[in-house]
């Protein structure tokens, strides 16, 4: 691995890349090599962990039967 140093960045520049680490759950470091291998690369499809935890709490859409799931979970051998 290498490693860069960057000089003179406009502080509106690390504002965002700060922001958007923020937003992913990722530290700024791992923003900016993100960015920089998506500008390279394209972009890759990546979720951030806020997304993940949102959608863990939002509510299911329809109700559903645990102690089915439960059953089922134990004849498979999964329990």
């Amino acid at each position: 691995m290498s490693t860069i140093t960057i000089r003179n960045l406009d502080d509106g520049v690390k504002q965002e890349l700060r922001k958007r680490a923020a937003e992913r759950g990722v530290s700024m470091e791992q923003e900016v090599r993100d960015a920089l291998a998506d500008r390279i690369a394209g972009p890759r499809q990546r979720k951030s962990i806020l997304e993940d935890l949102r959608r863990l709490g939002a509510n299911p859409d329809k109700p559903f039967d645990q102690k089915k799931i439960s059953d089922e979970m134990w004849n498979e051998g999964l329990l």
